[in-house]
Order: structure tokens, then sequence, then C-alpha cells
């Protein structure tokens, strides 16, 4: 993926952050801005927890453990971003609308992007 791709892949990420924001009660992000941050900083933590514990511990490995993962993340990620707030309860919830919304707009994982560099 080129530079393009991935400042297009954030803008949708904080978008569908902002939509989660205004569907989920208490997730709340500040604005354009801290979701941009907040849509950063989750893709460089999952990144982080994919790298160290493989693929099975994240959203793009299946189960539940997965969903926890992803829900740790966000939750995590408030006390990293000024201006989200998130309880336990809303990172459940916002996981869950993540998941359902990357059903339908589905961003890969940074390894995959790396791994289809590597076959050409």
């Amino acid at each position: 993926m080129n530079f393009l791709g991935h400042v297009v892949r954030f803008i949708v990420s904080a978008l569908v952050l902002l939509v989660v924001g205004w569907i989920v009660p208490q997730f709340s992000v500040g604005g354009f801005g801290s979701a941009l941050l907040l849509a950063l900083v989750i893709a460089l933590l999952g990144w982080a927890i994919e790298g160290i514990f493989g693929k099975k511990v994240t959203p793009f490995g299946r189960g539940i453990v997965g969903f926890l993962a992803s829900a740790l993340v966000i939750w995590l990620a408030q006390f990293i971003i000024s201006g989200v707030s998130v309880s336990v309860l809303g990172a459940l919830l916002a996981a869950l609308v993540i998941g359902i919304i990357d059903l339908f707009i589905p961003i890969g994982s940074p390894f995959e992007a790396a791994k289809g560099r590597s076959d050409r």
C-alpha cells in the first residue's frame, strides 16, 4: 500500500470512529483531529499486540480473544489521546460496532499489507 493508501485508510478509520462515537454510549471522540490520532494509536497498539502475540489475539484472528484484545486497545488508547473518553462497556460496544462496520469496509492488517509487498 502506498502513502496515499495509508492516508485514505486513516481518514476512513477516523470517520468510522466518529460514527462509533455517535452510536455508542460511553464512547466519545472530541473531533476529527482526535479521531485521526485515535485511529493512528489504535493501529499502532494493534500492530504491536499482533507482533507480540500473533494473529490469534487480534481482531483479524477469529474469536472472543480477538474481540477482547480490540476492546482493550480501544480502552488503552484513551489514555494516550486527549479528547477521547471510553468506559470499559463503551470499549466493548465500540469493538463490536467497529467489527460490524469492518464487515462492510474491511481494513486489512499491517502484516497482510507487508506480506503482499514481499510477494511481488
